[in-house]
């Protein structure tokens, strides 16, 4: 049971740092420091997809490290 744990663990990491990087394509570097040009943005249509995709790729990677430390021991 650890084993493929361990398996779906790994396939949520690398589909979670796919989605994160997917979000981070198309904003300059300015972004990452708080010079956006705009104060208030909303997400729509896929990005908000996408957004809500990664949220829970995330809770499942956590909820799986949690299940794979309780299993370990």
């Amino acid at each position: 049971m650890a084993s493929s744990l361990r398996a779906v663990e790994l396939l949520l990491a690398i589909a979670l740092v796919v989605l994160i990087l997917m979000q981070s394509r198309g904003t300059s570097l300015g972004s990452v420091f708080g010079q956006e040009g705009s104060v208030f943005h909303t997400r729509r249509g896929a990005e908000r997809i996408l957004f809500n995709v990664t949220i829970a790729v995330a809770l499942a990677f956590l909820l799986i490290a949690l299940g794979l430390a309780r299993v370990a021991g």
